[in-house]
């Protein structure tokens, strides 16, 4: 990432990914970079007209484009997600009306609901990846005392971090480094707690 990622103020903007399906749609297109409708409806076991119309409206949202350059032979069009910075919110820019507080709750959760099923996929077939891969995953979590200006401060140096991890294997594939490399997600989460 060379610069943050887009934050998003506007709750019509924020409403279109109250949809699960759509939320979806956007993570499998942000991981493959750019896929037809039809390619995106296999993956989520839906009609590739149904994909193809929440796609539209991630598209007048500005989320998602028609990607340059892979036309094909013009019969479907191929889309991908309109920044590689991605997007992301406050919930305080929302919290002023109910609607927007729900709509904020609503994405939020839904946000969660997608990490969690990708992890738990991920332990059900942890034997298939292997030895390597299954021994450099990790799930950790740290209980830390932290005022609001130093949890923002660390959330600050993880994302410079995982920025500077992103960039370097954006780099190695580009340099045809493409051998063992594969998707990874990391999930973090900072939030204050009472015992």
């Amino acid at each position: 990432m060379g610069s943050k990622h887009e934050r998003i103020t506007d709750l019509s903007r924020l409403k279109a990914f109250t949809n699960p399906l759509r939320m979806q749609l956007y993570r499998l297109l942000y991981a493959a970079g750019s896929a037809t409708a039809s390619q995106l409806a296999e993956q989520v076991d839906q009609a590739p007209s149904l994909v193809s119309y929440h796609l539209r409206k991630l598209a007048e949202h500005g989320f998602v484009s028609e990607a340059s350059g892979r036309s094909g032979d013009g019969r479907e069009r191929w889309w991908q997600v309109a920044s590689e910075e991605g997007w992301g919110f406050r919930d305080s820019d929302f919290a002023d009306t109910p609607e927007g507080a729900a709509a904020a709750g609503a994405v939020s959760r839904g946000i969660f609901d997608n990490r969690t099923a990708q992890y738990r996929a991920y332990l059900d077939q942890k034997a298939a990846w292997g030895k390597a891969w299954s021994d450099a995953a990790f799930s950790s979590e740290w209980l830390l005392d932290l005022t609001p200006a130093e949890l923002a401060e660390m959330n600050d140096e993880l994302e410079a971090l995982t920025r500077r991890w992103r960039e370097r294997g954006k780099a190695a594939e580009a340099g045809g480094d493409t051998e063992d490399r594969e998707h990874v997600s990391v999930h973090l989460y900072g939030f204050p707690f009472r015992p």
